[in-house]
């Protein structure tokens, strides 16, 4: 046994001293500089997985060349490479910068583009997912996803974007997700042309463990370290010793845990892989913390240092930094976009009114015939409330699509159950007519159970649907102008969520604390429910606006985004009985000496295009259509509360 052993780790050794081997015979073979460039890029990759510190070399070769040559494609693919054989050491923040500057410069190729993209945003969202980002990860990974399919390229490298989107999945507890994207992984995996990736065992391996399916996670991990040995991926056999260490442990086989967890701290400290250094050097630290002194401060050390030379207070401070400046850059060029666009709306509007401010002025000065002039003025007139109302409706028009947004990025999740579930359903389907046809009664009731149980889930997303379906068109359609008996409590909570989420659908990264205090005992009013819905959502989208704003971090990391809404009764201004909504929030409140302005019409603190200055305008004059009163109260540094006072009639 052991002599087969020995024979069959020379061989392996061999076998890959010959590939790199033929690797390096194709770059001094090659006549053009783009063939050299992808032999190097070869060589980068099949060294990060065993020696980082080489990977990073062959990755510096490919700068030094296509540097030499301008060739920006080459050069962009070098930084690439390089990032992912630092992130195998585990420095996060250089990775992440290499792989910014990459995408910086595939930004302005002419050739290979979209794949350049696709490769920088699937090595930033896998960054982010193994740095416990898993949130970020998936909005990287589905960019990448659409930018690999636009390349044409879609087998050689986008199913790693497939399994690295199941690893952020299970990172977040959504494992039936997670599976989805294993087998979308797999498809793709078994007919690329890259056959050394150790990435499909071990996540396999992790998410059938998340199911409790011990046997055939252990079965992915053994096989994943058998390749991993065969292709000389030392990080994915240390990568796996650690998983297979938990394993064991999970079932109690202590002799086993203890074998692989050394075996992975054995592998890191030999090759640098600091990560897992830091992981088994932990965990030996917890196994011998109550049996052996010694040992508990040998292990106690090593894991300090590697974890202060990977998760160090100065590195995530780095990271962070670099991880939002980086977003920043990318969400100002595409509000740069829409600034440019809403600019040069504005300026027709404000231009068209000054063409004809100005033909008003001229005639009133020069027109002999008074008659004529005051024709002309009242065309005048007519054209600029035109104007007026073609702007407000605008802001209408706004606020129906940030309701429309939040609505879309609602229901973009249970229609993803429903058409997950209905392709696992076909699927089924094929195997019971198999299984009918073999008559296997017993596993054919298994399969029409499991057909059921997604029928059903079906079922219950497809109502999730319907629902918010219903709610949009409840808040789409056209105000009647009649009042009539409405909740007040339900309508100022279901607004809240939807501009919540429409902000969501606009800024992913965007999170917020919402607290309700409403009071059961307020029943129905009689109100116009779409005007006053318009209201509410006015002023939440204030609040959230007021939340997210940069410089609330002034404030400190402690500071939480908070919009608060309660509703209570209360002697209305009219001295009759009436009912009170307050939105409180806790950003940087609103300076004194604007505070008597917001509600005149265009007036606004936001920048330019971001705003026109009719939302609170149109909310004061609704509340005061319906007999109420709207009010302010704001401190400096504190935050903001609006206060709406409406009778019961």
């Amino acid at each position: 046994m052991l002599i087969g052993l020995l024979l069959f780790s020379v061989n392996a050794v061999s076998a890959q001293q010959q590939y790199s081997d033929s690797l390096k015979q194709a770059f001094l073979s090659a006549k053009q500089d783009s063939s050299k460039v992808i032999t190097l890029a070869s060589l980068s990759s099949y060294y990060s997985y065993l020696y980082p510190d080489s990977g990073v070399y062959y990755a510096d070769k490919i700068i030094e060349l296509s540097t030499q040559d301008k060739y920006e494609y080459g050069k962009a693919l070098g930084f690439i490479y390089k990032g992912d054989a630092i992130l195998m050491q585990g420095d996060f923040t250089t990775s992440i910068q290499l792989a910014y500057k990459s995408l910086n410069m595939s930004k302005e190729l002419k050739e290979h583009r979209f794949y350049m993209l696709s490769l920088c945003y699937q090595l930033i969202g896998k960054i982010n997912g193994v740095n416990g980002y898993p949130v970020q990860s998936v909005n990287y990974l589905y960019k990448s996803i659409d930018l690999q399919k636009q390349s044409g390229k879609d087998t050689n490298d986008i199913y790693k974007s497939y399994f690295n989107l199941a690893f952020s999945m299970l990172i977040q507890d959504k494992k039936d997700s997670a599976m989805f994207f294993v087998k979308k992984g797999w498809d793709l995996f078994s007919i690329t042309d890259n056959k050394r990736d150790i990435l499909p065992w071990i996540v396999s391996g992790n998410v059938h463990r998340s199911f409790g399916d011990f046997q055939e996670a252990e079965a992915y991990f053994r096989e994943g370290i058998q390749k991993g040995k065969a292709y000389n991926s030392f990080f994915y056999v240390a990568a796996i010793s650690n998983d297979l260490s938990d394993l064991f442990y999970d079932k109690g086989m202590r002799d086993s845990c203890l074998k692989y967890v050394h075996q992975c701290l054995s592998l890191s400290q030999k090759y640098q892989y600091k990560v897992f250094e830091m992981y088994s050097s932990g965990f030996l630290y917890f196994i011998y913390d109550s049996l052996s002194r010694d040992s508990t401060l040998k292990y106690i050390k090593i894991y300090n240092a590697a974890r202060d030379e990977v998760y160090s207070q100065e590195k995530i401070r780095q990271f962070q930094a670099t991880n939002f400046d980086e977003e920043k850059k990318e969400r100002d060029l595409e509000d740069a976009k829409k600034d440019f666009q809403n600019k040069l709306k504005m300026y027709a509007i404000f231009g068209i009114a000054a063409v004809f401010l100005v033909i008003a002025f001229i005639l009133f000065r020069n027109n002999r015939h008074k008659q004529k002039a005051n024709k002309v003025l009242e065309a005048t007139l007519t054209h600029l409330k035109s104007t007026q109302s073609q702007l407000i409706q605008s802001e209408k028009m706004a606020s129906l699509g940030e309701l429309t947004a939040g609505i879309a990025h609602e229901i973009q999740n249970p229609l993803n159950f429903v058409n997950n579930f209905s392709e696992v359903n076909k699927e089924l389907i094929s195997e019971l007519v198999e299984e009918v046809d073999k008559g296997n009664t017993e596993e054919v009731k298994v399969i029409a159970n499991d057909i059921k149980e997604n029928s059903e889930k079906i079922n219950h997303h497809g109502k999730r649907a319907e629902a918010i379906v219903k709610g949009m068109l409840q808040h789409s359609r056209s105000s009647s102008g009649l009042k009539e008996p409405t909740n007040i409590n339900a309508l100022a909570d279901e607004s809240l969520r939807l501009s919540y989420h429409g902000l969501r659908a606009k800024d992913k990264s965007f999170n917020a604390e919402m607290k309700t205090d409403f009071d059961e005992s307020i029943g129905n009013i009689n109100i116009i429910p779409q005007d006053i819905g318009r209201v509410l959502l006015n002023l939440y989208n204030n609040a959230f606006y007021a939340v997210s704003k940069p410089s609330n971090s002034l404030k400190g990391e402690q500071y939480k985004p908070l919009v608060t809404v309660k509703t209570r009764k209360v002697n209305s201004p009219l001295g009759v009985g009436g009912i009170e909504i307050s939105v409180k929030d806790n950003g940087n409140g609103i300076p004194q000496k604007i505070v008597d302005k917001i509600f005149q019409p265009f007036f606004t603190t936001k920048p330019t295009g971001q705003g026109t200055g009719l939302g609170l305008s149109l909310s004061y004059d609704i509340v005061k259509a319906h007999g109420g009163e709207i009010k302010v109260e704001t401190k400096e540094g504190e935050g903001t509360t609006f206060i709406i006072q409406l009778p019961v009639s």
